[in-house]
């Protein structure tokens, strides 16, 4: 692990802000690292509202999109909602469907199936559309590069509204309205939407021709936060607002589907890392290990008893995808080491039976292991078909681009993507990405960071300081929780391994003649001879609350420790 200690913001404007909101240098410290530096700004942040959020007219091709739905209304004409198999695609899915059916019957959904038709829009989707009288598709989450595909559509007489948020390509599809806010001549103010995201602004955009105001569209932001937090998408801005919104309804009344799926969780108040890691793999396992309609059924569902029959299913599929990705991640790092392969800049792997529903999970674990880009292959019909990992601060996007060459198609983010090739390709690629991975990659990033806001010591922490950093939350990317470092510390004699396998960290921690915190290191046990016989150390941590028997107090969170 490599720390980082973010740099000091400018003394000037740190002190105009904590004088601005009468707060200490920490927190303001925290403020002006995520780029807030003024009261109104600070206002913004801290008490999110929804009349904070653009008006959806100003996203490129929206007129375009509302007059061509509305006229598939007035003339009575069958909608498909089209959108992807992951938490991303089948909550757009369900949001705009679901909205849709609230005034006009005459629409159905489709999800691809991952395995016959692939990422995207599939020419199976669209033959199903002329053979069921569709005439307008609504693609979301997918579309962006679709151009083939949009022709072919054409010519059956089928138009498509487009609502992605992947980078374009050089060619935009000749859809009836494409939106996108990645595109180069759209000039809408935020750019880092998710699919659901560009999907609510649709809906958002059909309401206001309808009378309706944002409040009225509330009950769908549950299905808004959850695509956020499982598609790792910025959670500022829009997205801030958006996902503490969706949170609320998360807590408060939420969907059936989604209460069936949280009804066994013992947490009185659940975060956004609650939905990445309990909400987002469940929804996420229907189109891995099944289909994705399963998905799109259990959050459309509006009866409690059907939906908890769903989500029982659902829980079945997750089982099974937590099976396969142990094993196929043993498999894995079997083959790294079997091929000598310990000591490149990237890896990448393949075997044909591996199942293709687990082979991102599989990717991530990999970077896990070894951090360093990483691109999971399995056979795929024809094809092989890959999911593709990056490590903070290197364009895996941009590494496949150099050598597309050897693959069929690509698509995705900086840190995130999928790709098809020949299986004869493979080995050429392998050894092409390895070379350009060398190439572009700077020695730092192979090594996982701890990102420092702030050294603090001990006797900075209170109940206050606590109850602001809460008041950051949501986190996610570019609002991170907050790490802090301390140093000199000494543990009192407390310390042990705990957990099953004892490999997590408990200690009391000191500095000085300081109060004391408890601290927990998740798999940290492997360093506590470094805390033994009150021998000092430094340590990087966040603090959190612990309950434990009705009491709550403040513990560390260790990170790290030297």
């Amino acid at each position: 692990m490599r720390w980082t200690l973010k740099p000091k913001p400018d003394s000037q404007k740190l002190q105009a802000l904590q004088s601005a909101l009468g707060v200490d240098s920490t927190i303001a410290t925290l403020l002006l690292q995520r780029g807030i530096a003024t009261y109104e700004q600070a206002k913004a942040f801290f008490r999110p509202s929804l009349n904070d959020l653009h008006d959806p007219c100003l996203m490129k091709d929206m007129d375009k999109a509302v007059l061509r739905i509305e006229t598939a209304i007035a003339n009575q004409e069958n909608i498909l909602v089209f959108g992807d198999y992951d938490v991303d695609g089948t909550t757009a899915v369900s949001l705009v469907s679901s909205y849709l059916k609230s005034y006009y019957p005459n629409v159905a959904t489709y999800i691809p199936d991952r395995y016959l038709e692939g990422y995207g829009v599939s020419y199976q989707g669209i033959d199903f559309a002329e053979d069921n009288d569709f005439t307008l598709i609504i693609a979301l989450d997918c579309g962006i590069k679709s151009i083939d595909h949009v022709a072919y559509a054409k010519n059956k007489g089928i138009d498509f509204v487009i609502c992605d948020h992947h980078r374009p390509g050089d060619t935009l599809p000749d859809a009836v309205a494409v939106l996108d806010p990645k595109r180069e001549d759209c000039t809408y103010p935020y750019k880092e939407l998710c699919g659901c995201g560009v999907g609510f602004k649709l809906i958002q955009a059909l309401a206001s021709h309808r009378n309706q105001t944002i409040h009225d569209l509330i009950p769908y932001l549950d299905l808004v936060a959850t695509a956020i937090g499982a598609d790792i998408v910025p959670i500022t801005g829009e997205n801030r607002v958006l996902a503490k919104f969706g949170l609320d309804v998360i807590n408060t009344n939420p969907r059936p589907g989604i209460q069936a799926l949280i009804q066994n969780v013992k947490k009185q108040t659940l975060t956004i890392t609650d939905v990445v890691f309990i909400i987002a793999p469940r929804i996420n396992a229907a189109g891995r290990i099944k289909h994705g309609n399963y998905a799109v059924a259990l959050l459309t569902e509006f009866d409690l008893l059907q939906a908890a029959q769903c989500a029982l299913d659902i829980e079945a599929f997750n089982a099974d995808r937590k099976d396969l990705d142990k094993q196929i991640t043993k498999e894995a790092l079997l083959q790294i080491s079997e091929n000598q392969e310990t000591e490149r800049f990237s890896t990448v792997v393949y075997q044909e039976n591996w199942h293709k529903g687990v082979i991102g999970i599989v990717a991530s674990r990999l970077v896990e292991n070894y951090y360093r880009p990483t691109i999971v292959f399995t056979k795929s019909g024809e094809k092989l078909a890959a999911s593709a990992r990056s490590v903070k601060d290197f364009d895996i996007y941009n590494a496949l681009e150099a050598c597309s060459q050897h693959l069929e198609q690509f698509g995705g983010h900086m840190y995130a993507a999928g790709m098809t090739l020949k299986e004869e390709n493979y080995l050429a690629f392998k050894q092409a990405f390895e070379e350009e991975v060398e190439k572009t990659i700077h020695p730092d990033l192979l090594t996982p960071e701890i990102a420092v806001d702030a050294e603090i010591k001990l006797s900075d922490i209170n109940d206050k300081m606590m109850r602001i950093i809460k008041q950051f939350e949501p986190f996610g990317p570019e609002n991170m929780t907050p790490i802090f470092l301390a140093t000199e510390l000494y543990d009192t004699g407390y310390g042990k391994a705990i957990g099953q396998d004892e490999e997590h960290l408990r200690l009391f921690v000191k500095q000085g003649k300081s109060e004391g915190y408890g601290a927990i290191g998740f798999g940290l046990a492997r360093k506590k001879e470094l805390t033994e016989h009150k021998n000092r150390f430094d340590a990087t941590f966040s603090i959190e609350e612990n309950e434990w028997n009705g009491n709550v107090s403040l513990q560390l969170r260790l990170r790290d420790i030297r």
